[in-house]
Formats: C-alpha cells, sequence, structure tokens
C-alpha cells in the first residue's frame, strides 16, 4: 500500500509520488520569534515531525528545511499592522534581535521536550535578504509588479493561477477592508514584495534594496529560503490552515512568477487548528498556553504529544485539562503495561491470564501492518496509536517481540518508550521527572538563575542522567 497524502491543492487525497525518486524535499513553515510557542503552534510541528517520520519509515532520504521569522511578519498576513518582532522588542525594552534570540532558544527548547527531531536546515529570515533581493528581482524581470507609495506589490491581476490553493476568493467586504487599509494597491489581493521607511518609520531592521532602504514581505522569506535549499520546484510544503488563504496562496504566486514553473510544490499539507471553546488558539485572542503552563500543572510534554496523536491533523482538536488528563492516564498505562511484559517475560500477566496456549497468536508483524497502513493512510495516528495497543494486549505474542515491534512504531510516533521503560532500571528516576526538570532548569537560566540551574544539572548527573545544552535545547541522555 503506498502512502497517501490530503493534497490541499486539489482538495483529495492523492497517492505520494517524490519527484526525484527516493527523495523527498519538505519545507514546513517555523515559528515568527516574537513570544513564546503557545500549543496550538506547537500542533503544527508535532504534525511536521510525525510527516517527515513516517517518510523516512517507508524509506526516503529527506530534506526538511523550516524557516525562522525574525523580520517582516506584521500582525496582519495582509500587510497590515504592526511588525510583531519590532512590537514585541519594544514592549520588552530589547533589541529585535535579543528578541528573536530569545524565543528562537525557548521554541527549541520546547520541540525538544515533544521529541520534535530537529529539521535538517534552520534558516533565518535576517540571514537570506540577499536572497529574497534576488528572487523579487525575478519576479519584477517577468513583469508582475508595480511601486507605490514607495513599496513594491505583487500585481495578482497578472497571475493567471492565483487563488489555486485557497479556493473561492475570500469575501468581497473583508477584501475591501484590506484595500482601505493600503490605498496604494490596485487589486484587493495584492501585497508588499518590499517595505520601505513609508511604511514604518522607525523599523529596527532595514536594508538597501534597489527599491529604497527597507525589509522584505514576510512571503517572500519563504519562497526565497525553500527554494535556496530545495530547488525551485519541490514536494512537500506545510503550515496550519491559518496560512492557506493569504500566506500560501501568494508564497505560490510570487514563486511561480519569478521562476516560470508551475506547480511550484507537488504537495501542500496543512493541519487544523487546536480550539478552546470553539475558538482557535491564538495569541491575539487572549488563548494562550504553553507548554510550560502545562508542566507547571504537572504534566509532561509527552503526555500533550499522546493528546495530539489521539486526533488526526486536518481535524480540529478541542482542548481541555480532562482531556489531557485522559492522554497522561492512557500514556501511563501503557508504559505500565510495557514495564510488565518486559518485567515478566514469557510469564507476563496479560489481562488477568497468563501468556499461554488460551491467548490467540496473532503476531507482531499483524500488528506492525496495520501500524503501516494507518500512516499510509494520510498519517492516521489514532489509528496507529489503535494497533500499538493492540500489540501492547495481544497475550500470544512473546514479550521480547512486543518491546521490539513497540520501539519500531516509536520510530514515528516519537513517545520515548524505550527511554521511558528503562529510566526506573538506569537510573532510579522516571523520565517525566527528568524532563520536568530539565524544563524547570530552562526557565531558571531564561531568569538568570544560574545557581539553581546548575543545581539541578547537578542533581541530575548524581542520579545518572548527563544532560548536554546546544542550539536547539537541552538534551538528556543516560551514563
Amino acid at each position: 500500500m503506498p502512502l497517501s497524502l490530503y493534497n490541499t491543492l486539489g482538495r483529495k487525497i492523492e497517492t505520494f509520488t517524490p519527484i526525484n525518486e527516493g527523495k523527498v524535499g519538505f519545507y514546513g513553515c517555523g515559528p515568527t520569534v516574537y513570544n513564546y510557542a503557545h500549543i496550538g503552534n506547537l500542533r503544527a510541528y508535532v504534525t511536521h515531525d510525525i510527516l517527515v517520520r513516517t517518510l523516512r519509515r517507508f524509506g526516503y532520504k529527506v530534506t526538511h528545511v523550516m524557516n525562522v521569522t525574525d523580520v517582516g511578519h506584521l500582525s496582519g498576513d495582509d500587510d497590515t499592522g504592526d511588525d510583531k518582532m519590532v512590537k514585541s522588542a519594544e514592549e520588552r525594552g530589547k533589541s529585535v534581535l535579543e528578541v528573536a534570540a530569545y524565543y528562537t532558544e525557548a521554541f527549541f527548547n520546547d520541540t525538544g521536550l515533544l521529541r520534535i527531531q530537529r529539521p535538517d536546515i534552520i534558516c533565518k529570515a535576517t540571514e537570506h535578504i540577499a536572497d529574497m533581493i534576488a528572487l523579487i528581482k525575478r519576479i519584477e524581470a517577468a513583469g508582475y509588479t508595480y511601486s507605490a507609495g514607495g513599496n513594491l506589490y505583487f500585481d495578482i491581476a497578472k497571475f493567471p493561477h492565483y487563488g489555486e490553493l485557497s479556493g473561492p476568493k475570500p469575501d468581497e467586504q473583508k477584501m475591501q477592508s484590506r484595500t482601505e487599509l493600503d490605498g496604494n494597491k490596485r487589486n484587493q489581493g495584492d501585497f508588499v514584495l518590499w517595505f520601505t521607511r513609508s511604511k514604518f518609520e522607525n523599523q529596527a531592521l532595514t536594508w538597501d534594496s534597489p527599491w529604497g532602504r527597507g525589509y522584505p514581505g514576510w512571503h517572500i522569506e519563504c519562497s526565497a529560503m525553500s527554494m535556496k535549499y530545495l530547488g525551485e520546484q519541490f514536494d512537500i510544503h506545510s503550515g496550519g490552515i491559518d496560512h492557506i488563504q493569504i500566506h500560501h496562496t501568494n508564497e505560490i504566486a510570487q514563486s511561480e512568477a519569478g521562476t516560470g514553473k508551475h506547480p511550484w510544490v507537488k504537495y501542500w499539507v496543512h493541519n487544523e487548528f487546536l480550539v478552546l471553546d470553539k475558538d482557535k488558539m491564538s495569541k491575539s485572542a487572549g488563548s494562550f498556553i504553553t507548554l510550560q503552563n502545562l508542566i507547571d500543572e504537572g504534566f509532561n510534554p509527552l503526555d500533550y504529544r499522546y493528546f495530539l496523536l489521539g486526533g488526526h491533523y486536518r481535524n480540529q482538536i478541542k482542548f481541555s485539562v480532562d482531556s489531557l488528563k485522559g492522554a497522561q492516564n492512557a500514556r501511563k498505562s501503557l508504559l505500565s503495561s510495557l514495564r510488565s511484559i518486559d518485567e515478566k517475560g514469557k510469564g507476563a500477566v496479560c489481562g488477568g491470564s497468563s501468556r499461554d496456549a488460551a491467548c490467540a497468536h496473532t503476531g507482531a508483524s499483524t500488528y506492525i501492518e496495520a501500524f503501516d497502513a494507518a500512516l499510509q493512510d494520510d498519517l492516521n495516528t489514532p489509528r496507529a496509536l489503535s494497533a500499538l495497543w493492540g500489540l501492547v494486549k495481544d497475550c500470544g505474542i512473546p514479550p521480547k517481540a512486543v518491546l521490539e515491534a513497540a520501539f519500531e512504531m516509536d520510530k514515528v510516533l516519537g513517545l520515548d518508550l524505550e527511554g521511558n521503560l528503562y529510566s526506573t532500571a538506569h537510573s532510579g528516576i522516571e523520565a517525566a521527572e527528568i524532563e520536568t526538570l530539565v524544563a524547570e532548569r530552562a526557565g531558571a537560566k531564561a531568569a538568570k538563575n544560574f545557581a539553581r540551574a546548575d543545581e539541578i544539572r547537578d542533581k541530575l548527573k548524581a542520579r545518572g542522567v548527563i544532560l548536554e545544552d546546544g542550539p536547539g535545547g537541552t538534551v538528556w541522555r543516560y551514563k
């Protein structure tokens, strides 16, 4: 059974066939580092992680690229509002680059705690301005731009495929409001490729360009950086559904206008929102819950990952403390079952009955096949979890085979089953406690309480756990 994915471009399930056999170029929209990521943001990165892990499980060589936006992202995706980075810097009394560095580290600390594998290439917008300018020049040379009010705009009327990803055009009244906010636009949906000081007189970061000293629009960064590392056409682009209508639609227009190649991206994969009381989670709406908030309430970050795996990425998931507690209990039960299987061996108890002939034998391979079939069916993680539970509950499979198959499944699920299973035997400390202390140490470092951070490090070292700090945050291992 081949891997199938829902392609937003075309709005249907399609068999995945990469441009180059055996290789996959994947670009996932990364964070704008002006604040902590909330748990709704983090859902997207868990989705990216499951996709990459799945592709690698099925033998593809994946190049995973992710951007870090540290300039140019306005509070409105349609060129309206304030620059998110500048506003955050002003509020905190820091420079834009200081704010970006702090929240970039915080982001990768969160993704590390969630066992999200680090992308192969992480590219910062501020380090790729020359690439953006070069792409804008190509778009201009192809005749898709106009200058007005000091800014350079993309003219969507000249691009015949505009809106191919998003489907029907947005409500005309909403589009009209965009024009009223920027009277320089010829069309409601036109967007800025390059801003000059005419937009913000005190913009913190600006660069010289053929159109004046200024800075790039948000959309152009993803086009320029993805093509720099993946080529002018690549396989998969991913992000939240909120990017479909404007950001990703504009990315397609400017990329294909500049290169003359269609389609720019073959498959578009979008995850749905995490919702609180019927509203999407967002910073602007005030529904702001961070991973650290969950840790402070006694949850392990992997409880949240398990919670997300229990819903399909294309379905909204309603978040509540009770639902997270349910995921927490299920994960604890899973680990308890695996420990029982490991400790009792062939005499382990399964559902109140010993592992003997009375238990139906199915074989671990049956569950592996079911697990793979679930992933091949548009990354159906709820069914994949079900296959894992079926394996664990099957009394007729030798314990060693159960554990080997469970750990194989976990290479995609990312729940660190093996690490948690053997943590007590190795060091006398549960992995959940280690994760909590690592997160507390990160908070202490951020607050410049280095004495507490060193105390936590030394405490873990004494119990056989080594911490390793790196650009992506802190990882731990047993001695």
